[in-house]
């Protein structure tokens, strides 16, 4: 099967390069699109007139199961640091969740990552008290409205063994047969002992390891409390830098030590700037390791085009981003999928925009229009693995209506265990 869009003004997400033509789109993980002046074979046709087509997005880190806390109410006693913010928030929602509330923050992050130019999301899920077949829920709901992802459980020491017991299982039974990572909350809730059983796991399944670092000044004091090293110095030591599939997110409260190593480890950072200033742990500077960086939007939304804009500026302050740099950042995931070898970011993910701007578009000047302009409400039509699975700004796979339906009375469920 393919799908044939005509008259498009194709943006090449690499080169920039910008023409107008015809492009052919296959159907499948793998496969790609040819740039052909018309429809010889017939194939379904979605008239592009007048509208940007270019590669669709990827969330670097993703937290889906935090969908139904949007507007939940606020704890006893408000939180007055980071560690207190996920006692008395994050730690308290994740061992509330089910399986049916876990289903139902999936599918309604899914719509919302989709609806936005999102066909690929890097989740790192928990939920300590339904952690058996927590991440396959999750893959199948994602997978019913056409997202690829790359998923993994939230390993760690702070809610006993017999829950992380049932982590480790959920974990080596989806990695068995999925694409994933082997997840680890942060170096101040995993032990040594946890940490290697870690790295043992993402060895054995030809993977890395997904974990926040630094996100905090907490986590170094920890680390350096109870290891004498810093975070990134004690993950090195155990060989999670030197796996090209780890990712380090956040990576804020970082000495140069911890940057140079980074700038020569094989790993990945992932940066979350609206996350961080909600969070006010402060903002990535990665000078030291620019070409290593990738963007997610770590639960707060699933909105790629949000997050870049959120990073250019708050950039500004540290790293001086350009509107290139930003955009290179938003687009640097595409090649951690690719060098990795994870399927479901081909060429035959793509968004159909209706920008209409009064100033022309150019190679030069393309991400500027990104950093000040474009938004979620431009993307009309988005094509995942080669189908259709939003047009007119509806995904066409899923019920939305039933979805959100069912997501409010879920949402309640999880407020009143609350």
């Amino acid at each position: 099967m393919a799908i044939y869009l005509s008259n498009a003004d194709y943006i090449d997400p690499q080169t920039l390069e910008m023409r107008t033509t015809g492009i052919r789109v296959h159907e499948g993980s793998d496969a790609g699109i040819e740039c052909i002046d018309a429809n010889t074979a017939n194939d379904p046709e979605i008239d592009c007139t007048g509208r940007i087509v270019t590669k669709s997005f990827v969330v670097g880190h993703h937290h889906i199961y935090s969908a139904l806390a949007r507007g939940m109410p606020s704890p006893k006693s408000s939180p007055t640091n980071f560690v207190e913010i996920l006692e008395k928030i994050w730690w308290r929602l994740d061992k509330a969740l089910d399986g049916e509330m876990i289903r139902a923050s999936a599918l309604a992050a899914g719509i919302d990552a989709a609806k936005a130019g999102t066909t690929f999301i890097i989740d790192h899920h928990a939920s300590p008290n339904a952690a058996s077949d927590s991440l396959h829920i999750i893959a199948e709901a994602l997978d019913s409205i056409g997202l690829s992802h790359l998923l993994c459980y939230e390993l760690s020491d702070r809610d006993g063994a017999d829950r992380l017991a049932s982590g480790l299982a959920e974990s080596d039974r989806y990695l068995s047969n999925h694409q994933g990572l082997v997840g680890l909350h942060a170096s101040f809730t995993v032990s040594d002992a946890l940490l290697t059983r870690a790295m043992d796991m993402a060895r054995s399944h030809n993977t890395g390891v997904h974990i926040h670092v630094a996100e905090a000044e907490s986590d170094e004091t920890d680390s350096l409390g109870k290891y004498a090293k810093r975070v990134v110095h004690r993950l090195s030591e155990f060989g999670a830098l030197d796996l090209p599939q780890t990712i380090l997110a956040h990576c804020i409260h970082l000495d140069e030590s911890e940057r140079a190593l980074i700038k020569d480890a094989q790993a990945w950072v992932a940066q979350q700037s609206e996350s961080n200033q909600n969070n006010a742990v402060g903002c990535l500077d990665a000078s030291g390791f620019p070409d290593r960086v990738f963007l997610g939007t770590d639960g707060m939304h699933g909105d790629c085009l949000a997050a870049v804009r959120a990073t250019y500026l708050a950039s500004q302050g540290v790293d001086s981003l350009s509107p290139n740099d930003a955009y290179r950042r938003l687009r640097r995931v595409h090649g951690y999928l690719e060098q990795n070898k994870f399927t479901g970011d081909s060429a035959n993910n793509l968004v159909i925009m209706n920008y209409q701007s009064p100033t022309p578009i150019t190679p030069s000047n393309w991400a500027a229009h990104m950093m000040y302009a474009l938004n979620r409400s431009h993307i009309e039509t988005v094509i995942s693995d080669g189908r259709v699975i939003v047009r007119d700004g509806v995904c066409t796979l899923v019920d939305e209506q039933a979805i959100f339906s069912n997501a409010k009375h879920q949402a309640q469920r999880l407020w009143d265990r609350l």
